[in-house]
């Protein structure tokens, strides 16, 4: 509901997916953002991480492979 309007800009494809996730993870380039789900608090008062690629195998590595695995399995959401 909230990505909805971003459908349709170009440059942007927005996906939903049925998997259980632990962390939202917003990725451009070589960085990403991932928020940490903690059980009693919302997302905008849970931990962000601002992750930037350093080399081959870090963190960075570990949750995009993570997000392209979920990122595959998810279905583009349509225009309108």
């Amino acid at each position: 509901m909230h990505y909805r309007p971003l459908a349709g800009v170009p440059g942007i494809e927005v996906r939903t997916h049925a998997t259980t996730l632990y962390n939202s993870i917003y990725r451009a380039d070589d960085q990403a953002l991932v928020n940490a789900h903690v059980w009693g608090v919302n997302a905008y008062g849970a931990p962000v991480r601002h992750l930037r690629r350093s080399g081959k195998g870090g963190m960075f590595d570990t949750y995009t492979s993570s997000f392209d695995a979920v990122w595959e399995t998810a279905t583009p959401v349509g225009e309108g």
